[in-house]
């Protein structure tokens, strides 16, 4: 295969597959952590709603479907990538990123799991993704 057609296809499947990680652990979270009694977590007005109601345990999941969505989806790419494996692999983290502003824009969260999320949940998974793409051959 041609090798840009290889690095496109690195980059759609990496976000295809992280937002897949993503999505399926938020479905999954409520079963783990249940939210806050009559908190209703299906629109963003009922979460606008019951985000007074949350306690630090209710940002457990959100946080890792966000740092494990990143890091499946830039593995993937740094693995399907056939040059540049680390470049796709933080442009995966950047794009999650962007994603995670524009989720904290819509959905205003507490400063310290704003902090932690943007800080540690996507170019720091991007990074470690690229690192464990690359392996030891290369």
């Amino acid at each position: 295969m041609n090798s840009i057609a290889r690095n496109i296809l690195a980059v759609i499947l990496g976000l295809f597959v992280g937002s897949a990680v993503n999505m399926a652990i938020i479905m999954v979270s409520s079963s783990v952590i249940p939210p806050p009694d009559g908190a209703d977590l299906k629109t963003v007005e009922g979460l606008k709603a019951a985000m007074p109601l949350m306690e630090p345990k209710h940002f457990v999941m959100p946080f890792l479907a966000h740092a494990l969505g990143t890091l499946v989806g830039a593995l993937t790419a740094a693995k399907i990538a056939a040059s540049y494996k680390m470049r796709f692999a933080i442009a995966i983290g950047f794009c999650f990123m962007v994603g995670g502003i524009m989720n904290i824009l819509m959905l205003p969260s507490p400063l310290w799991f704003t902090i932690v999320d943007l800080g540690l949940a996507y170019v720091p998974m991007a990074y470690f993704a690229g690192k464990l793409g690359i392996g030891k051959n290369n």
